[in-house]
């Protein structure tokens, strides 16, 4: 199955000059977004991870069923604010400021061996941060993986020497 066919380009959002890559067409056909998942979890079958992170908002559609499927915990990575417990953050620098992303402190322990997923790799800004702070727990990270990557925007380069893997690729338009 054609993952690629499956994802709706949508020019100039959020704003000017951005081809935003639509994950969500991918999951209104069913049998691409189980495609998706079981590629995903027949990758990750073999050398399970000890835990999956997932990036707010849309890694977390893909995080948690692959955590499901695996049978592995599934740890939400989200802005500030979003998470009940106590939290540790990292910061990261955009394009124009900076953000933050927060996990539970409680949420993963030292010595696992952690999959990182989001929806899209761009930059890599947000995946590089949410590693940092699985490092400050004491985990290592297994691989970063992908629905969508833009090799252009080099984010890949930004995450190494972290493994990454992606379902699709494209270039930006």
């Amino acid at each position: 199955m054609d993952i690629a066919a499956v994802i709706r380009n949508v020019p100039d959002f959020p704003k000017p000059g951005v081809q935003f890559k639509d994950i969500t067409t991918l999951l209104l056909d069913p049998a691409a977004h189980r495609h998706a998942i079981d590629t995903l979890a027949k990758r990750y079958a073999d050398d399970k991870p000890n835990a999956i992170v997932a990036v707010e908002s849309r890694g977390f559609i893909f995080g948690s069923t692959l955590a499901y499927v695996l049978g592995v915990p599934f740890v939400l990575a989200r802005k500030p604010g979003k998470l009940p417990g106590e939290t540790i953050s990292e910061s990261f620098a955009l394009e124009y400021g900076t953000d933050t992303v927060e996990m539970h402190v409680d949420a993963i322990q030292p010595g696992w061996r952690v999959l990182i997923l989001d929806d899209l790799l761009a930059t890599g800004g947000t995946v590089a941060a949410v590693a940092r702070l699985i490092e400050r727990l004491g985990a290592t990270i297994s691989e970063a993986a992908f629905v969508v990557e833009l090799p252009p925007l080099n984010g890949r380069e930004k995450l190494t020497p972290m493994p990454v893997f992606s379902l699709v690729t494209f270039m930006v338009e």
